[in-house]
């Protein structure tokens, strides 16, 4: 060891600059180091050039035309994208022949930098994958593509299909998207729970409880009402143990009667006016919840039962609230009389006979299928140019389907090890984005340093990223 310090100590003498010594096996290997400015990330960025090889006689050069760099891809963040897709790669090709690679590269691309159309190819050539994959990204290419997608529906719905296979409990939500444009297909005035008069496109996503990642995505336009676009819901999958989880504004009356009509299970949260709800239930249980402490209790009522939570942090805080704007005057002791039982609760709706803390639970999880809602704001709106037909809406909404796969197979793995809390599937990308892959004009290739943060990220992830047979 000594003899290793002794050639590191006058390596860095020679090259007058940082000098890395790391040791694979039972060898040692010497790194040039230094940094370069990233114009696209705007800050510097660490470059590892590799020496040669550390014996006891000496330094081993390396044959410097050999290793004649040729091009530099990002590496990491995409093989995990890649390693996310495997499960669902063969069902692709299944449903959507040779064009499945151009799915899986738009979907990985949709993940990595959520570009609009026109940049997709761009995107792609910075990534090994391109080396490796041959698709066709070209904005006019991809436009085809996207409208040969939105055109086999059958393809999607049996694809869709193999995936709710996977797991027995479903959750069901509908949401919309604005559009200011008025060219763009499918987007038209409807009902929404925000009241807004402006052109929307509605959509439904399925996800599954069991497996936490998204299994079904269907796009309608904005003017067909929830009811109805739950009644194709029904039709595909009254034989499935379904739970259809919605918010409080889509509860009514007709949806009720719908869903008992099928025998679907069911969980609404319910408007405060619901004539159903009797604040005064008495509590029966209790749990916590993100360090809150949650009591519920349940009434029969027609068709199910009304559970009752209450949330103890939640009713201290609105009644403080209403007791400042009582001696503020701005309302009266007769109303707080009137509202105090009410402090701190909510109410779900369901035909499920079971522990109040599990209804709780399924009703939360529909907070998966917000956050991939949240993941769509403005897509439209960046890519409408390129979407001048139903088909290739229907088509691009499917790439989209892909890259939320992609976003929640990720975020499980985080959740499963408790580091979602810590590092968000974004951030998670970004690190990884750090280790690239060079390719050398002799045809061989290598990655370049590997961070310290990167190593200890993907062993506590328990993820094999990096081949050894790809190290310098």
């Amino acid at each position: 060891m000594e003899d290793i310090k002794d050639v590191a100590r006058q390596l860095r003498e020679a090259y007058n600059k940082p000098i890395e010594i790391k040791k694979f096996g039972r060898k040692y290997y010497a790194y040039s180091s230094t940094t370069v400015w990233d114009k696209e990330k705007k800050k510097r960025r660490k470059i590892s050039r590799y020496i040669g090889r550390i014996t006891r006689e000496g330094l081993v050069e390396a044959d410097k035309s050999r290793y004649t760099v040729g091009s530099v891809f990002e590496y990491g963040n995409a093989r995990l994208a890649y390693e996310m897709i495997k499960p669902i790669e063969k069902k692709l090709e299944k449903e959507f022949g040779d064009i499945y690679i151009d799915i899986v590269a738009m979907g990985i691309i949709k993940l990595l930098r959520n570009a609009g159309i026109k940049m997709v190819a761009s995107v792609w050539e910075k990534i090994y994958l391109s080396q490796e994959i041959e698709a066709y990204l070209s904005a006019g290419t991809v436009s085809k593509r996207l409208r040969m997608i939105g055109r086999n529906m059958v393809g999607q719905m049996n694809f869709y299909h193999s995936l709710i296979e996977e797991g027995r409990y479903l959750i069901f939500d509908l949401s919309y998207l604005h559009s200011y444009s008025r060219q763009l297909p499918l987007a038209e005035k409807g009902y929404n729970k925000d009241h807004l008069d402006i052109l929307q496109v509605n959509f439904i996503m399925g996800f599954s409880i069991e497996k936490a990642v998204p299994v079904m995505m269907k796009v309608v336009p904005g003017s067909v009402r929830e009811i109805k676009s739950f009644q194709e819901i029904i039709r595909y999958f009254i034989d499935r143990q379904v739970v259809l989880v919605l918010d409080r504004g889509y509860g009514s009356k007709e949806l009720f009667g719908l869903m008992r009509r099928h025998k679907i299970n069911f969980i609404i949260s319910l408007q405060r006016g619901f004539r159903m709800i009797d604040f005064g239930t008495k509590m029966e249980g209790s749990f916590t919840y993100r360090d809150r402490g949650i009591k519920w209790g349940r009434k029969a009522t027609e068709g199910g039962f009304v559970y009752l939570y209450e949330d103890v942090v939640m009713r201290a805080e609105q009644e403080t609230g209403f007791i400042q704007d009582v001696e503020e005057g701005r309302k009266t002791k007769e109303q707080y009389e009137e509202e105090k039982e009410k402090f701190g609760k909510f109410a779900l709706y369901s035909n499920l006979d079971m522990d109040g803390k599990q209804i709780y639970l399924y009703y939360k999880q529909r907070e998966n299928v917000e956050v991939a809602f949240d993941a769509l704001k403005n897509q439209l709106e960046n890519d409408k140019l390129y979407l001048s037909d139903q088909e290739a809406v229907r088509g691009y909404f499917f790439i989209i389907f892909i890259a939320l796969y992609l976003y929640f197979r990720i975020h499980r793995i985080l959740k499963e090890n408790d580091l979602h809390e810590k590092f968000s599937v974004k951030e998670l990308l970004f690190e990884l984005s750090k280790v690239y892959l060079v390719y050398y004009k002799d045809g061989k290739k290598r990655l370049t340093e590997i961070p310290k943060k990167v190593e200890v990220l993907t062993e506590k992830l328990k993820l094999n990223l990096f081949p050894k047979d790809l190290r310098s």
